[in-house]
């Protein structure tokens, strides 16, 4: 645990007792502070009395009275599409909001670190798509070239719940645009931008609330290294805003759809091969072409901004290749959970926007897809032009008949439920197919979660086996 520095004897606020808000309440305690607590949730009372803390209604009038700080949970919304009753009441009565990310970066350095010969490392990751891949990519290479590391925020731990770092450790932090956009400290070592497509845009009131939220991680945090993905406009404008003149080697830029020139650091990936170049040579390649665990374009992304990463805290091309080439990949992203009669199945629950779907699409050749959920804002036209590969459609959710109707130009069956959807694209499979669950929709139309949705498709694959 990392206890919270600098609220000695405060009366500190926590809303909301999720994984986040508890590990929170635990930091601040641990910390000196004095927490306070309150959930919309049927089991705030029992939690608070499991953790020894006092559960007050913030929303009633003088709940914030003496109270030094409102620590805010991610899920909870703090300005669109409207601020919770308790964040108003706050701002009204003059209490900072704050959240567990902020709490962390104000508390993780420790007096001990003055006895370090090297300082640990903090990497941030956000970005739209595969920010989960490259943390936990990062996080298996360092591991692999035998450097102590943690993994957390997004994924993993909580950041306020992992260990103290000794020296010279690392904390690879995956952070989400609600992470980003609240937390009153960013102060990363490394900050890493991968890409950037509309997602969450309700609660960031549009494209350029979400980007700004993201984009404070590296504007506002100023890293002594900064990682873009520059195949979008606002990665190329977030690196031009970052860099000093085209030879500035603290932005190292990344790029899988075209060829970067000039003198500064680029990572490069392009017809599945991985090229690093500094003051205008090239440094290093990697074929990536035969890692099962980073299939297709949008996965060679990842493992350049790891590899960037990596490179930025020092590690050298062959080491981070053997991490590479040893990475097994994540659970519901591009996971392959068999091969039947020449037929895979390979489950990325997590594609559950347009961009990550399509990317999903373009990594695999004749495919049988299953898709559709909750669909998001924006609808589904993005995504045609990068479905030349799907063989035919089976779709999933409440209104699957309505998300079918938009999949102009492909064959399309309503499945609903996601036990038939299996069996009917493994009935028309044919050797060389993939059967591939990427549904460009939330889950929570009939799942609690994308884990809970990529799970009930293993079940059906594995009862493909017993049927």
């Amino acid at each position: 645990m990392i206890p919270v520095r600098g609220m000695e004897g405060a009366i500190v606020a926590v809303l909301g007792l999720g994984r986040s808000g508890l590990a929170a309440l635990r930091a601040l305690k641990a910390g000196g502070a004095s927490p306070v607590v309150w959930d919309d949730g049927n089991r705030a009372a029992e939690l608070a009395a499991g953790e020894g803390v006092e559960l007050q209604d913030f929303t009633k009038p003088g709940a914030f009275d003496g109270v030094a700080r409102l620590i805010v949970s991610p899920g909870i919304p703090h300005l669109y599409p409207a601020p919770h009753a308790a964040i108003a009441a706050a701002w009204e009565a003059g209490v900072p909001v704050d959240n567990d990310v902020g709490l962390f970066f104000r508390s993780l350095a420790a007096p001990d670190w003055d006895l370090f010969d090297r300082a640990p490392r903090v990497v941030a990751i956000t970005g739209s798509n595969g920010k989960s891949t490259t943390s936990a990519l990062l996080h298996h290479v360092l591991e692999e070239a035998g450097h102590e590391s943690q993994l957390a925020g997004n994924i993993g731990r909580g950041v306020l719940d992992i260990d103290p770092p000794g020296e010279g450790g690392v904390v690879v932090l995956e952070l989400s645009s609600y992470q980003t956009d609240l937390a009153r400290a960013l102060t990363p070592d490394i900050a890493v931008f991968t890409n950037l497509t509309p997602d969450h845009l309700d609660r960031h009131g549009g494209m350029g609330g979400y980007y700004a939220a993201k984009k404070r991680l590296l504007v506002e945090g100023g890293p002594d290294r900064a990682v873009v993905g520059v195949d979008e406009i606002e990665g190329q404008a977030l690196a031009n805003v970052l860099s000093e003149g085209p030879a500035d080697d603290r932005v190292i830029r990344v790029s899988v759809t075209r060829k970067l020139a000039g003198p500064g650091w680029q990572v490069v990936a392009r017809k599945g091969f991985l090229a690093e170049s500094r003051k205008g040579r090239q440094a290093a390649s990697i074929d990536l072409r035969d890692i099962p665990g980073l299939p297709g374009s949008h996965n060679h992304q990842n493992a350049c901004a790891a590899y960037a990463a990596a490179r930025a805290l020092g590690l050298g091309p062959k080491e981070i290749e053997k991490g590479l080439r040893s990475f097994k990949g994540l659970p519901h992203r591009s996971q392959l959970i068999a091969e039947r009669n020449g037929v895979r199945f390979v489950n990325d629950s997590k594609a559950t926007n347009v961009d990550s779907a399509a990317k999903a699409l373009a990594a695999f050749d004749r495919v049988r897809w299953i898709c559709g959920g909750l669909e998001k804002d924006g609808g589904l036209e993005g995504l045609l032009g990068a479905a030349g590969s799907v063989r035919k459609a089976y779709v999933i959710g409440r209104e699957a008949a309505g998300f079918a109707l938009q999949l102009k130009g492909l064959e399309a069956e309503v499945c609903t439920d996601m036990a038939r959807a299996v069996a009917r694209a493994a009935e028309e499979a044919k050797p060389g197919d993939t059967v591939l669950l990427a549904p460009a929709a939330a889950s929570f139309d009939q799942y609690d979660s994308f884990e809970a949705r990529g799970e009930d498709f293993i079940r059906a694959v594995e009862r493909l086996g017993s049927a």
